[in-house]
């Protein structure tokens, strides 16, 4: 087993609606998507923002597109309009969670890593 970012397998994009941040994340190869079904469950996925989301995380499964939409629920301090954090809105969110490590097969981290863009590529 090895140990690779999100980025690696899967692209995501966020967006928000009031105090609730919508992450969607999609897998670059769809024999993946499985193995993020796993790996990306709500419990895991609320760990790795920790305090950040204060609310629930709903997770919904798109298998038709190879992808996974989470909503985390009271992670934006009331929503854009109301609070007083620098960015109050679900922007960022999908940066973040693909940050996530995840331990996978060899196999797939050979295949996959290197495969997603990361800030320090620049």
């Amino acid at each position: 087993m090895a140990k690779i970012q999100l980025v690696d397998l899967a692209h995501a994009r966020s967006g928000d609606k009031g105090d609730t941040a919508n992450v969607g994340i999609i897998a670059y190869d769809p024999a993946d998507y499985p193995l993020l079904r796993e790996a990306l469950t709500p419990e895991r996925v609320k760990a790795h923002f920790g305090p950040l989301v204060k609310g629930e995380v709903e997770r919904f499964q798109l298998p038709n597109l190879h992808a996974l939409n989470f909503l985390l629920h009271g992670a934006l301090g009331g929503g854009g309009t109301v609070s007083l954090m620098t960015d109050a809105q679900g922007k960022v969110f999908s940066t973040a969670l693909l940050r996530m490590e995840l331990e996978v097969p060899d196999e797939v981290a050979h295949r996959a890593r290197g495969r997603g863009w990361k800030p320090e590529d620049a």
